[in-house]
């Protein structure tokens, strides 16, 4: 198989899993509302207003990943939504490891490391933007 191909097939695999199990966090956040995060943002000093944002974050920015249109900004506004869960949400958390020896922000920090991996090699050419 010719690399270029290869690399728009793992491209495509890269938006489509993280795309997914991101948008899962936001699913979850229209179904079950956004109540635990306007009182981290209140807290910490934000307009709960703020807290609206995390629709733009954990929705629409992941289905933008998903289907490759203007993928890079979807992934720009993970990223940024990430950052904001660990200052808001995990920053206590930040030098912990789990029982068994991983990172506590394991998680997190693969979905930072992604964001950021699909805003700098863009999304492929099997994507709406082609590209």
């Amino acid at each position: 198989m010719n690399s270029e191909i290869l690399d728009d097939v793992g491209k495509l695999i890269l938006r489509l899993g993280f795309g997914v199990l991101f948008l899962m966090h936001g699913i979850n956040k229209v179904v079950h509302g956004i109540d635990g995060i306007e009182a981290l943002v209140v807290s910490a000093g934000l307009p709960a207003e703020v807290a609206y944002g995390v629709y733009i974050g954990e929705v629409l920015a992941p289905i933008l990943i998903i289907i490759g249109w203007h993928a890079r900004i979807g992934a720009l506004l993970t990223a940024i939504t990430m950052a904001f869960a660990f200052h808001l949400a995990h920053s206590h958390e930040f030098f912990e490891l789990t029982a068994h020896g991983g990172w506590q922000l394991e998680l997190q920090g693969m979905f930072l490391l992604a964001s950021i991996a699909i805003a700098l090699s863009g999304p492929g050419r099997i994507s709406l933007n082609g590209r």
